[in-house]
């Protein structure tokens, strides 16, 4: 009876340290190099990221917009720049009430940087436009990410729409958000303009205590030792 509760006590002590040994390897493992992730889902990014603030545009008005041009997303600041042939941005709307950032050229591009907190998520609503500010079907829209590796991921998003929602988030810093309006050739009038509509700024998900991993560690070896005695039983 004596060596069958010491067997049981070995046992559930192989299973605590391998159940911490694993949480270890979720705190370390993902740390060793930096990689981005697209999300086509709102809901599915916010919920990949921590505190996000968003710049609705609501403030601005059928007009040029020098660039740089300083903006705020909740408590989030950054600059928009246009290029390369233009260096002014446009607000546009269907309905002015939501408004809307394009660019002023059909084939410039509207970047996002000079973040002045470090981001790990950055997306929003990317579509098309005409000369006039309206919104219209685009062939495709490319958005891209840039982060502090250097790495970018660049995403085509086709025949998107107002509610075309596109998120990167990066397991290290977001320093640049872009997005141009593709599929020019052939095209009738202005041309399309790329846009946006609710940029999302985000930091990183907080991390988890360490105790927290201690308690699923726990958790998880007196789970297996439970499992263990039902199988013995």
């Amino acid at each position: 009876m004596h060596f069958h509760k010491e067997h049981i006590v070995r046992k559930t002590y192989r299973s605590v340290t391998l159940a911490a040994a694993t949480a270890a390897l979720l705190i370390t493992g993902p740390a060793a190099h930096a990689a981005l992730t697209t999300y086509t889902s709102q809901s599915a990014y916010l919920a990949a990221v921590g505190d996000t603030g968003v710049d609705t545009y609501d403030d601005l008005d059928i007009e040029a917009y020098a660039t740089p041009f300083h903006r705020e997303a909740g408590d989030y600041t950054y600059v928009a720049t246009t290029g390369p042939t233009s260096t002014n941005a446009y607000g546009a709307s269907d309905n002015d009430i939501d408004w809307y950032l394009s660019t002023a050229q059909r084939e410039d591009t509207l970047t996002f940087s000079s973040f002045g907190t470090p981001i790990a998520g950055a997306g929003g609503f990317f579509f098309g436009g005409d000369i006039a500010g309206f919104t219209v079907d685009a062939p495709y829209i490319i958005v891209a990410a840039t982060d502090s590796t250097g790495a970018t991921l660049t995403y085509t998003v086709e025949h998107p729409t107002p509610t075309s929602f596109l998120g990167f988030v990066s397991d290290g810093v977001i320093v640049s958000l872009s997005v141009t309006s593709g599929g020019q050739d052939g095209l009738d009038g202005g041309g399309i303009y790329g846009t946006v509509n609710d940029l999302h700024l985000s930091v990183a998900a907080p991390v988890p205590e360490p105790a927290t991993y201690g308690m699923l560690a726990l958790g998880l070896g007196v789970m297996g030792v439970m499992a263990r005695r039902r199988r013995n039983g």
